[in-house]
């Protein structure tokens, strides 16, 4: 399996604009700069689409661990923060909190953090992100 997506930028760091397009349409010549990134203006940005990518990731995975000990989430919600620090080596993705509520008729507490960790652990961009950011995640069941 293959997924792709594209980007174009035009003009400087701080004055230019670029567009994000997905293969599957999702996303199309949505813009983003300087100040959706680093100022706050309304937009996207690289670190937000890190932790969209994250927290869907995660809820798929969780779905999949519950599965294996046949329990069905009524729902999951997952909030994913991505964390960019400024270092020595310039601007680093240090870390990401996943913030987790489910409601799962069934399941104890137990069973929640384990098939929880375990997602943390399992998906593919968990696995992805763990290799050089802190990845930590509060979760709890509604």
């Amino acid at each position: 399996m293959k997924r792709s997506a594209s980007a174009a930028w035009q003009g400087g760091p701080k004055d230019g604009k670029g567009w994000i397009s997905t293969e599957s349409g999702a996303l199309s010549e949505t813009g983003y700069g300087f100040s959706t990134r680093f100022e706050g203006e309304s937009g996207t940005n690289p670190e937000e689409l890190i932790a969209a990518a994250h927290a869907s990731c995660f809820a798929m995975a969780l779905s999949g661990r519950l599965a294996a000990v046949q329990l069905t989430a009524e729902s999951i919600a997952v909030k994913a923060t991505v964390s960019l620090d400024k270092l020595d080596a310039g601007w680093t993705v240090t870390g990401i909190h996943l913030d987790v509520t489910a409601k799962i008729p069934g399941a104890d507490a137990a069973v929640f953090t384990k098939a929880a960790n375990d997602a943390k652990a399992g998906c593919p961009i968990s696995r992805l992100l763990g290799a050089s950011a802190k990845i930590t995640m509060d979760a709890g069941l509604a």
